[in-house]
């Protein structure tokens, strides 16, 4: 079996272009769709083939790879393709679904004879870029070769979680994930609008902790961010971290857990993306502190 195939990518937002950029790097036939065009065709110059449909895009595809917004996005797009897609292909899904989101695309790929793989990713546009994420997976393990050239393209390392696609234990992982990276992200911007109320400069808290306990290199990345006016391109956006936000916050719920600062979190990251910062980077969810424009 050669390990050049043809790969499908739907959805080519911030994740999805640089995903299907790293496939056509490691010489694989790329096929790519978005909803909107025009954030397709840039890859056309870089060797993949732009589609049309979703059914044009999947036709005599050896692999499946779902980037979008979510799962009903997910679940409409894979429902315009079903007539094209053969029984046994491989379905590489890294859309952060949920739990319940996760369930519905399983329950599709069953429908319509597919290897289901939930496969959601950790990181942000530099590692998607770099072809370094880490890979959350879990499938079954007979159709893993035909799909191991697609993770070692778009990430770094591979972690499997189970044999059983719809299990959603790598979603799981991803959520219990997220949980952490959306709080250490709402904290850092509380943080920093709390220096700018006091009248502290913002840079002598990040000295301050730097190199002890409290220091971490996230958040002087985020903090730099917001300090630097570079929320915009976005590494993730604050609208996609508020609907991953709340599938924190649902998945919780359903355990018969209150996750108090996830919910917090996710008010604040919804009322960012009211203020106008929605496809900013999640870092400007510091803007969710203030009423009117922070100082200078």
């Amino acid at each position: 079996m050669t390990d050049k195939l043809t790969v499908t990518v739907l959805g080519t937002g911030i994740m999805g272009a640089a995903m299907a950029r790293n496939l056509v790097r490691a010489g694989h036939t790329v096929r790519v769709w978005n909803r909107s065009r025009a954030k397709a065709e840039p890859l056309a110059a870089e060797g993949a083939q732009v589609a049309g449909t979703p059914a044009e895009a999947v036709t005599g595809a050896d692999a499946v790879l779902t980037v979008l917004y979510d799962g009903p996005a997910t679940l409409d797009v894979m429902r315009r393709a079903a007539g094209s897609l053969r029984p046994g292909t491989p379905w590489v899904q890294s859309t952060t679904a949920g739990l319940d989101g996760t369930t519905e695309l399983a329950a599709f790929a069953r429908e319509h004879g597919l290897l289901f793989y939930d496969a959601p990713v950790l990181g942000t546009r530099a590692p998607a870029e770099a072809g370094t994420l880490l890979v959350l997976a879990a499938g079954p393990a007979e159709g893993r070769p035909r799909i191991t050239p697609v993770l070692d393209a778009i990430g770094a390392r591979t972690v499997w979680t189970g044999d059983d696609g719809s299990a959603a234990t790598a979603t799981r992982l991803k959520l219990v994930a997220n949980s952490w990276v959306l709080a250490a992200t709402n904290a850092a911007g509380e943080a920093l609008a709390l220096a700018q109320a006091l009248g502290v400069d913002p840079r002598a808290f990040l000295d301050a902790v730097s190199g002890g306990p409290l220091d971490m290199g996230y958040l002087h990345a985020k903090s730099a961010l917001v300090l630097d006016d570079r929320l915009d391109p976005a590494q993730f956006a604050v609208r996609t971290a508020a609907k991953d936000a709340r599938l924190v916050v649902e998945a919780g719920e359903r355990h018969g857990l209150r996750l108090d600062v996830a919910a917090a979190g996710a008010d604040r990251f919804a009322r960012a993306v009211e203020q106008g910062h929605g496809d900013e980077d999640m870092a400007a969810a510091y803007f969710a502190s203030f009423d009117d424009e922070p100082p200078r």
